[in-house]
């Protein structure tokens, strides 16, 4: 239940929460003690006192979900939209030669030239994560690699190599 995609509650969870909190805020209408409503609800006797002392300061609407936590995101829709076309346009249309690679720096370097923003590398990763990109490693292969060749030698040396498995068990 705890941190989705983008961290903290989901939009479900907050709401399953704020339901639990409405629930204590009637018990402690009724008289009911925290520890007692702790118990019931089968949450901690420190939410229940926080809990109870957000109501007695606010009533039952201090106890309503604030949202998510954290800053809005500084792109719209339409802007992230146009950063991942860029981003599918990959690093060599933006500059980057040397290697084809999305870093979060570079990405971060990218947001502040088309739009003017500035971002930590953790928040590009939040936003990237948004967006549906996930990080990836490329696999480093030699140029000259013969796959062909590899996969033969798979096939035909490999169990020789391996050698055959013993016919007793470590202990």
């Amino acid at each position: 239940m705890r941190y989705a995609d983008g961290g903290g509650l989901t939009a479900a969870g907050r709401a399953k929460r704020e339901a639990l909190r409405f629930e204590a805020a009637e018990m402690f209408e009724q008289g009911v003690r925290p520890p007692e409503v702790a118990r019931r609800l089968r949450v901690s006797r420190k939410s229940a006192y926080a809990w109870h002392a957000v109501w007695r300061d606010g009533g039952r609407p201090a106890l309503a979900s604030k949202g998510p936590g954290g800053f809005p995101c500084q792109l719209s829709d339409a802007k992230a939209n146009r950063l991942q076309a860029e981003l599918e346009a990959g690093p060599a249309a933006h500059g980057w030669v040397e290697d084809q690679r999305w870093t979060l720096a570079r990405v971060a370097e990218l947001i502040h030239r088309l739009f003017g923003h500035r971002y930590t590398p953790r928040g590009v990763s939040y936003l990237l994560h948004r967006l549906g990109w996930s990080p990836q490693l490329p696999a480093h292969r030699a140029v000259e690699r013969d796959e062909q060749a590899v996969a033969r030698w798979r096939e035909e040396q490999w169990s020789r190599v391996r050698g055959r498995p013993s016919s007793w068990a470590r202990g």
